[in-house]
């Protein structure tokens, strides 16, 4: 048996990360780093079917989950720089 369904809001993440370039400009390490960041302050909303989503969505219930998106985003650039900071510092 095979099932398949996914996080909805790595779905969210990548796309928001490919709408803001960020997928061409950062190294692939680096971006997995900040993916697995971003998505541990998030709650998780398992879907199966992507197009299901978008028909019974609601646009609120959408911006929120992009808002919140965007807030855990902007704190796991923060930390990854400024371990980078860091660790450039010790060396």
């Amino acid at each position: 048996m095979h099932l398949e369904f996914r996080n909805y809001y790595e779905v969210l993440l990548l796309e928001i990360l490919r709408d803001e370039g960020l997928m061409d400009e950062l190294p692939e390490d680096y971006l997995a780093d900040l993916c697995c960041l971003t998505l541990n302050q998030l709650p998780v909303r398992y879907i199966r079917h992507l197009v299901d989503t978008y028909f019974f969505e609601q646009y609120d219930e959408l911006q929120q989950m992009k808002s919140e998106i965007h807030i855990a985003l902007e704190r796991s650039q923060d930390f990854l720089q400024s371990n980078l900071k860091q660790s450039q510092l010790t060396e």
